[in-house]
């Protein structure tokens, strides 16, 4: 059992916890979660032993062994195998002794240590270890390629690998996705769920923390609040413990004001009775909290396309590759206006090879691809953040987009991104990596893009800004394609799945626990079970495969309906506050002069025709939500 009890800890003058009590169970899976800043990977450093406590206690059992990730790679001659295996620091210390040993010809204890080498797994290790690398994206070949060859990415996979091969009680994992493709962590859920011991892990992925976590810890308030269940769960309960903030209520009180439109409008009119007692049921049932995020201080949408053609964009016999080397050959597509499109595919299998073809910036080898007359792309690359200049500020960006835009117009734009004040013109080299992947969002929502293409855009974004880039891309009128290891991002925004696989695109008709089968059946081995075995998926195939049907069938019957009441409520929420600004206008007494009778005039031409679009859009909304509601909703 972990116990802290009544702990306090400081960073300089600043009080991260205070008093703060937790208690964890052995084999408990847990997700430390908090806002940035709020004290979590110094949480991880006090159990490591790198910080102590500046008052309470930290209580493990005696003989617990603590595994973490390292955060820095020596750039090593051994093989990555080897520098996986040295994870395991029990292993290697008794191979070190049983090499003295045999030096010194001491018989009896080379027979001691070669027991205690077979009850270490010795001599099931490499195979071990050659299975967790498979799982985490390396090849055969790989393996045995030196450390120092690795880019740094691949090098805190070989870290993640040595934390893995540890033999622990304890495992501390602090953002371990954050340099995997979806394929590795789907693998790591897998052997996560299957740990024998305590895992606490730091993460911004929440589906990865649903698969993976039972407990959830949040820090709040600098003390430790203990939650039952997984984060989805979390944010119920959480939800369910807050006052609505001022943001939320607002969000919500406008939903309300359309509700209670409806019901004054038709509750007098027979042939619209039903229709209002279905609003007042829904309005009955809005007294319910909102989840946490929708008080997020965060927000962005993507501006309206001012054009867009269709198709936007076709490849024709396509082979797309680097340096004359094939990757993708035999493509043959064409994207439509208001397509979403998710691409799957494990890692190197020539995604971002795809996207880099779709946006120009590699040639095709063969074939042929037509960006059409009005096409406007918004591109974010995956490792998009290393070609920002670190000597230039949020602003020098955005007036090298526009040039002749005043300056103040750009510094609004960049105010609702979080680059407000000085911020603007700050270096962005000191910036935060999710601060950097803002700037780059907001490069591309000013260009006012119809095709957007996005290859891992969530890489170093927290909990909200992601859900505030899932709001925004939900809500896109443009055409999507998304490469992301962001499960709910995925399902959230995307209406279809391509997959890039053996050299070939083509559509995969399933969802994402389709393809999570898929890979475990063709391309990824399940790693050891350390689970007890009811952990394991049971026999239900068929059983499976007709569900994921139904909700596929549904969710493709849901999601354009959907996808029309966010596109209405956000058309109506602009109305609605032009309408606001017109009636504070027409309320000026200056107005109704004989000099101002033509202004006069256009504003109240502009009111009934706002009066009367919001009227239409209201009735439309209703039928969409009845549309929703017959559909089971």
């Amino acid at each position: 059992m972990l116990r802290l009890r009544q702990l306090t800890l400081m960073r300089g003058n600043k009080p991260l916890l205070e008093a703060a009590d937790l208690t964890l169970n052995p084999g408990e899976r847990v997700g430390l979660v908090g806002a940035n800043g709020s004290g979590k990977s110094s949480l991880f450093a006090l159990l490591r032993g790198e910080l102590h406590a500046d008052a309470g206690e930290v209580m493990l059992p005696p003989g617990w062994r603590i595994a973490h990730v390292a955060q820095e790679t020596p750039a090593l001659a051994r093989s990555a195998l080897d520098y996986a295996i040295d994870g395991d620091g029990g292993l290697r210390a008794l191979e070190a002794e049983l090499a003295r040993a045999e030096a010194a010809h001491d018989g009896h204890r080379i027979a001691e240590l070669h027991a205690a080498l077979q009850d270490a797994d010795a001599y099931s290790v490499r195979a071990r270890a050659e299975q967790l690398l498979a799982g985490l994206g390396f090849s055969h070949a790989q393996m045995n390629e030196p450390v120092a060859s690795f880019s740094g990415g691949w090098r805190m996979r070989l870290n993640l690998a040595q934390a893995l091969m540890c033999p622990s009680d304890l495992l501390l994992l602090d953002e371990p996705t954050n340099h995997l493709d979806l394929d590795a962590i789907l693998w790591l859920e897998d052997w996560l769920r299957r740990y024998r011991g305590t895992l606490i892990v730091i993460s911004h992925d929440r589906d990865f923390l649903d698969g993976v976590v039972n407990v959830i810890v949040h820090i709040d308030g600098r003390k430790l609040r203990r939650y039952g269940g997984n984060y989805s769960q979390f944010e119920v309960q959480r939800a369910a413990n807050l006052a609505l903030t001022q943001a939320a209520y607002e969000r919500q009180a406008r939903e309300r004001a359309h509700l209670q439109s409806f019901i004054d409008r038709f509750k007098a009119k027979a042939t619209k009775a039903r229709q209002a007692q279905s609003r007042m049921k829904m309005l009955a049932r809005m007294e319910e909290l909102a989840p946490i995020h929708a008080a997020a201080a965060f927000s962005f949408e993507f501006r309206e396309p001012e054009r867009s053609p269709n198709p936007l964009l076709t490849l024709e016999g396509v082979t797309a590759g680097y340096a004359g080397r094939p990757v993708l050959s035999g493509i043959d597509l064409g994207l439509q206006a208001g397509q979403r499109i998710g691409l799957l595919g494990v890692n190197g299998a020539g995604k971002s090879t795809l996207i880099k073809t779709l946006v120009g910036e590699l040639p095709p080898l063969a074939g042929r691809v037509t960006h059409n007359r009005g096409l406007t792309i918004g591109y974010f690359a995956q490792h998009q953040l290393e070609r920002l200049r670190p000597d230039q500020s949020a602003l020098w960006y955005l007036q090298r987009l526009a040039p002749t835009e005043r300056e103040q117009d750009l510094r609004d734009f960049l105010g609702g991104f979080g680059f407000a004040g000085d911020m603007a013109t700050t270096p962005i080299a000191p910036l935060s990596g999710g601060e950097k992947a803002r700037l780059a969002l907001a490069l591309i929502v000013w260009q006012r893009p119809n095709l957007l293409l996005l290859d891992e855009p969530t890489n170093h974004l927290d909990l909200e800004t992601r859900e505030a880039l899932t709001v925004a891309l939900a809500q896109f009128e443009g055409t999507l394609v998304l490469v992301s290891h962001d499960r709910h991002l995925l399902r959230a925004t995307t209406d279809e799945f391509l997959i890039v696989a053996d050299g070939g695109l083509r559509p995969f008709d399933g969802d994402l626990d389709d393809y999570r089968d898929w890979l475990f059946r063709t391309r990824l081995a399940r790693p050891e079970p350390a689970m007890p075995a009811a952990e394991r998926l049971t026999d239900r195939r068929e059983q499976r495969r007709q569900e994921a049907a139904a909700r596929q069938r549904l969710s493709a019957q849901r999601k354009p309906i959907e996808a029309r009441i966010q596109r209405l409520e956000a058309l109506m929420a602009r109305a609605e506050s032009r309408k606001a600004e017109l009636d504070a206008l027409l309320a000026d007494p200056a107005l109704y002069t004989e000099g101002s009778k033509e202004t006069l005039k256009a504003l109240l031409l502009e009111q009934a025709n706002l009066a009367r679009d919001i009227e239409r859009m209201e009735v439309e909304w209703l039928a969409e939500h009845e549309s929703l509601e017959a559909l089971g909703a």
